[in-house]
């Protein structure tokens, strides 16, 4: 069992789909859980958690505005003493064919997806350094990985959050800092349960494993990361995708 006991975690987008399932991981492996999203969306996970006698708390924090995320980790790091663990899941989609795809939607999908990794990465780092600890797990996609027609920005924010966080892996190494990916495949969440049927048959005749995904295989796979068995794993890309992308 991954004991996370003692340990703080910050997540963003938690308030539904794989956000709400790593939150609840967390903190069934005993972590404190900061569950983090717009207003008092996060209410319910944090609620949840706490009924069945784990430690939580939610803070509202739209991650496309610094002050807030400023204010969110400050808040952590006053009522806490400590970050150990950041997770940045808060993501938007905006789909369109590029020929067609406004400008507002392509910055919208950046700011959400990417630059708000960067800014709260960049305010958790000097107190992880501080401790000389820390995990930091920012959640890509397959799209990322591999593209996908109709979402040119999704896919260029999430193939931007490899490279952004290899690139920072290989800053804080020396500090005791480890920074990865999970990068989901087609996950059954809110968002695919609009699907049709003939559309949700399709996606899974073209998935080896012949099933969607859950936000527990992906809560796993950040639980992990975020324990002292993955303290040597650091600037990788952990792909959860049932075998959609090899």
């Amino acid at each position: 069992m991954m004991d996370l006991s003692d340990r703080v975690a910050l997540v963003t987008g938690a308030s539904r789909g794989i956000g709400r399932g790593i939150a609840l991981m967390l903190a069934r492996q005993g972590a404190t859980v900061v569950a983090a999203a717009r207003g008092d969306n996060a209410k319910t996970v944090s609620d949840e958690i706490a009924a069945a006698g784990g430690k939580a708390e939610f803070v509202p924090l739209d991650v496309t505005a610094p002050p807030a995320i400023d204010e969110a980790v400050a808040g952590t790091l006053a009522r806490h003493g400590r970050i150990d663990i950041l997770v940045n899941n808060a993501g938007i989609a905006k789909d369109q064919l590029m020929l067609r795809m406004k400008r507002d939607d392509w910055d919208a999908v950046l700011a959400t997806n990417l630059t708000a990794a960067f800014a709260l990465t960049q305010a958790v780092l000097k107190p992880m350094i501080k401790q000389r600890s820390g995990r930091i797990i920012s959640i890509s996609s397959v799209v990322g990985q591999g593209g996908n027609a109709g979402q040119a920005n999704y896919a260029a924010s999430k193939a931007g959050l490899i490279g952004f966080s290899k690139a920072v892996a290989l800053e804080v190494a020396s500090r005791g800092i480890t920074v990865n990916v999970v990068a989901p495949g087609l996950i059954a969440t809110d968002m695919t349960q609009t699907m049709t049927d003939g559309a949700r048959q399709e996606w899974e005749s073209r998935i080896p494993l012949k099933r969607l995904g859950t936000p527990e295989d992906i809560a796993a796979a950040v639980c992990f990361l975020a324990s002292n068995e993955a303290a040597y794993i650091t600037g990788q890309v952990v792909a959860v995708n049932g075998g959609m992308y090899m």
